[in-house]
């Protein structure tokens, strides 16, 4: 069975990217007879905005999004990431790192999301302190998948990124190992989401091959932007979207979709706009671009 997800970050109020993300997600899992789940991002719990978890399910009630089961927290689910990690571990695959930001600058190389770890404590730490990271060995292998939007995509994870981190200097896990013990223990099968995190695709693929998990289908939908080319949000004064105008909005989200919804599903029920949203989704219309300026 197709198990699908959205899973957005409570760090503000849902925008008009994340609805996109939502309404991509929603409309092929429900297309293709499945299941959609929603969990909380929050296992950074110092960006968490106050509210903002609560916030954002009655937003997606109001918009009339229906999802399976109980919304899952990631910061209730420490004890899974802990599991993951100590297998890690056990196997020889992480390290603990107690190198600084200025000390990886002044010897790293620059790749494809900054700074590419150039390996100090791999053999231990050089100046062992209390507080430290662990980070992951990667290997010079290839890892490449097809995206069902953004086509073949490839990455070597020692040029092109580094041993990254799976458990920050504070004791929080990193994002991407949460999300791939996530995906695993919800039996998700295929991820649509956003082109911002395409690059982080191949680490999670990676954490997967380590842990014995199956590796999902991926769709990385565009991203949509400001005048500047700046991804929405809260950061950048991304305006909440307004309960009042779900019809419309839905509407303007399947266009940015490349559905080519009638104008007359502006002013339809919420039921009828979802009715003609799954019957008539076609992946296969969305645009090929990583971002798209609204």
């Amino acid at each position: 069975m197709y198990v699908g997800r959205f899973a957005p970050s409570p760090t503000g109020p849902l925008h008009f990217g994340s609805l996109v993300a939502a309404v991509a997600s929603y409309c092929e899992a429900k297309a293709n007879q499945g299941l959609w789940l929603v969990r909380m991002e929050d296992v950074d719990k110092p960006r968490e905005m106050k509210g903002a978890a609560d916030e954002i399910l009655h937003t997606l009630l109001a918009f009339g999004f229906e999802w399976s089961g109980e919304v899952v927290y990631q910061s209730q689910r420490t004890s899974l990431y802990q599991q993951a990690f100590d297998q890690l571990q056990n196997n020889g695959f992480i390290y603990a790192c107690s190198c600084s930001r200025k000390e990886i600058a002044d010897s790293a190389t620059n790749g494809i999301e900054g700074l590419v770890y150039p390996g100090t404590c791999r053999s231990g730490m050089l100046q062992p302190r209390a507080q430290h990271a662990w980070r992951v060995k990667v290997t010079d292998e290839i890892v490449s998948f097809n995206d069902a939007i953004q086509g073949y995509q490839v990455q070597q994870l020692s040029r092109d990124i580094g041993d990254f981190v799976l458990k920050r200097a504070d004791g929080l896990f990193a994002y991407q190992l949460a999300v791939v013990v996530d995906d695993a223990l919800q039996h998700i099968t295929h991820i649509v989401r956003g082109a911002d995190l395409l690059n982080s695709t191949p680490r999670q693929i990676y954490l997967q091959q380590l842990l014995g998990f199956n590796q999902p289908l991926y769709t990385h939908i565009p991203l949509a932007v400001n005048n500047q080319g700046e991804k929405l949000s809260k950061q950048n004064l991304a305006l909440p979207i307004n309960k009042q105008h779900a019809p419309q909005l839905i509407f303007d989200a399947l266009v940015f979709l490349g559905q080519n919804p009638p104008l007359a599903i502006k002013q339809s029920s919420l039921p009828e706009v979802w009715q003609w949203a799954i019957q008539n989704w076609q992946n296969s219309k969305i645009s090929h671009q990583q971002s798209i300026n609204i």
